[in-house]
């Protein structure tokens, strides 16, 4: 199964990856996986943009409600429903090998489709995750990925999800983030409702 071979391609090269000397603009990049809002005053330019990529995201996204489409297209669930301790969860991430292994970065082509789990198994979409891996992007690159204005979070390797460090831009298009539109955590998503398939 393809989207066998991608987890498996990450975890395999965790052991023989050696990260990259990328230079200061790395620091740019925001880093990953912190806790705190990241919200600011937005100018009005910034507004614009950000609600440009939301409304862009709904719109790739849109037949994806239906999670069954997703899995038709390719996409396969990877790393169960993913939490944190203290700052609610990111949820199911419905992962397209094909997109992440092409490093192409298209808003209408998101490498991971986000859910909620809700009861009896079903899934609710919650928005998009746009992932590039850290060392192919840095090679052909001179700085940290953005989409539409918005700049990627950056996850170092070690990491929880056991891959390479990778880029990533959450996109909440489905349900509102009161900490914000692009931060990796929501408070309001919950895995509780998550029973794994054996």
């Amino acid at each position: 199964m393809k989207i066998g071979r991608f987890a498996t391609q990450f975890r395999d090269s965790m052991l023989v990856l050696v990260l990259m000397s990328v230079g200061s603009w790395r620091a740019l990049a925001q880093e990953g996986h912190s806790h705190a809002a990241q919200q600011q005053e937005m100018t009005q330019g910034q507004a614009k943009k950000a609600g440009a990529l939301i409304k862009a995201v709904r719109q790739a996204t849109e037949r994806f409600k239906d999670v069954s489409v997703a899995i038709h297209e390719g996409y396969a669930l990877q790393f169960g429903c993913v939490s944190g301790s203290d700052a609610g969860a990111m949820g199911l991430h419905y992962v397209n090998g094909d997109i992440v292994n092409s490093g192409v970065l298209d808003v209408n082509h998101p490498q991971i489709v986000i859910y909620e789990p809700t009861a009896h198994g079903g899934a609710r979409l919650t928005g998009a995750d746009y992932l590039l891996v850290a060392d192919a992007w840095n090679a052909n690159h001179q700085g940290p990925p953005q989409l539409m204005g918005q700049l990627f979070h950056l996850f170092d390797a070690p990491n929880r999800f056991g891959l390479p460090a990778f880029y990533t831009l959450h996109v909440w298009a489905w349900k509102d983030n009161p900490k914000g539109a692009f931060v990796n955590w929501h408070p309001n998503v919950s895995c509780e409702q998550f029973a794994p398939q054996n």
